[in-house]
């Protein structure tokens, strides 16, 4: 039962990673932690199980929705390859971050951060196009400061480098392909990260390398590398404004459930 709840929950994913350019760890994490807390996985390492778990999906979810988005040339390279430089920095530093910080204080700033997020979505707030694309300083500045804020979080970093890149004046269909990307390396370097740091603990459930679950990572895996391409060719057919919406009320919950 809880292998079928991975596989929709990987669809679900998918389609979120190539329609609004996130990984899917906002809606991933806390169906994990609610799954992982059901199964009986242990209350001080669960939702790090979940949050690495979740970087760990991403790479998959990433690489079909990045390949999409190219062919349709919209990804932005020379900004991807920058921002992967302080990506790769802030993701290890984010990993250590949120290993530092416990469980339930771990799931209140995830509850927190999915209100923020599922009232942005609502009121559809997107920055206005008033500045130039940044330099490659400051580029790799925004990457590290993303990828640490995405490691604590165990998203992509879709919410945060989308809002970016518009802010910078990239056009909205090419700062979702670029976030895309960016999602890849954010993952690679988190999941690692998570791996490492929880590798010799003694809680962890059977079949976990570090604070990575195994079971969830294939179920989801199976379902979101199809899945993220038809959010990808969603992204450049449809509006989303509905889909944003009924998303933004899920998150909403989501989070009241985190705090409550």
């Amino acid at each position: 039962m809880e292998f079928l709840l991975y596989l929709a929950l990987g669809a679900c994913a998918g389609v979120l990673a190539g329609l609004f350019g996130v990984g899917g760890g906002i809606i991933i994490v806390p169906v994990l932690v609610f799954s992982f807390t059901l199964q009986g996985f242990d209350a001080s390492i669960l939702t790090h199980l979940a949050v690495g778990t979740s970087l760990a999906t991403i790479i998959f979810t990433s690489i079909n929705s990045v390949r999409e988005h190219h062919s349709r040339g919209a990804v932005r390279w020379p900004i991807f390859a920058w921002m992967t430089l302080g990506i790769l920095i802030g993701a290890g530093f984010g990993a250590l971050t949120a290993e530092a910080i416990s469980g339930p204080n771990l799931q209140k700033i995830i509850g927190v951060f999915a209100l923020i997020i599922a009232v942005q979505l609502a009121l559809d707030f997107k920055p206005k196009a008033s500045r130039t694309v940044p330099g490659k300083v400051g580029l790799t500045v925004a990457g590290s400061i993303i990828g640490w804020a995405s490691a604590i979080f165990g998203i992509g970093g879709g919410s945060l480098t989308v809002p970016f890149l518009t802010w910078r004046s990239v056009p909205m269909q090419q700062a979702v392909a670029t976030s895309s990307a960016c999602g890849l390396p954010i993952a690679l370097a988190s999941a690692l990260s998570f791996m490492i740091l929880g590798w010799h603990d003694p809680l962890l459930p059977a079949h976990s390398l570090g604070f990575v679950y195994l079971p969830a990572l294939l179920g989801i895996a199976l379902t979101s590398m199809v899945f993220a391409r038809l959010g990808a060719r969603l992204a450049h057919t449809l509006s989303p404004r509905l889909l944003k919406r009924l998303f933004a009320a899920l998150l909403f919950c989501v989070g009241l459930s985190f705090l409550l």
